[in-house]
């Protein structure tokens, strides 16, 4: 599943860097397929979903720091535990009962994001 930032957010931005697929913004920030991945131009998501990376999509949070489910690994791939988790201050990037996802899924988010 992927990881969502609560409302206890205290924004203090350490866990933006942290993330592998650039999957964390800043409260009201636009966000970008092609942000920290290799994506580029049109480009066809694995749910058949044609976008175009390099657009600016709507910010999912206008108060505090999100996390884009379409972009987060749960860090798989890359390490061994959700690396936002482990850097928040306050406890509030935790599981997103909303978007419950296999390790194989997961595993294939990271590879479509990055070896396309």
């Amino acid at each position: 599943m992927a990881i969502i930032i609560t409302d206890e957010c205290i924004n203090c931005g350490a866990c933006e860097p942290e993330c592998p697929n650039t999957a964390i913004y800043e409260g009201a920030d636009d966000w970008r397929y092609k942000d920290g991945t290799k994506l580029r131009g049109k480009i066809i998501l694995p749910d058949g979903t044609e976008v175009d990376s390099d657009a600016a999509q709507t910010p999912i949070s206008d108060d505090i720091y999100y996390i884009v489910p379409g972009k987060c690994t749960e860090c798989k791939g890359f390490h061994e535990e959700p690396q936002c988790a482990a850097v928040c201050p306050v406890d509030c990037c935790v599981p997103d009962d909303n978007h419950v996802e296999s390790e194989e899924t997961l595993l294939n988010r990271q590879a479509f994001l990055h070896n396309e």
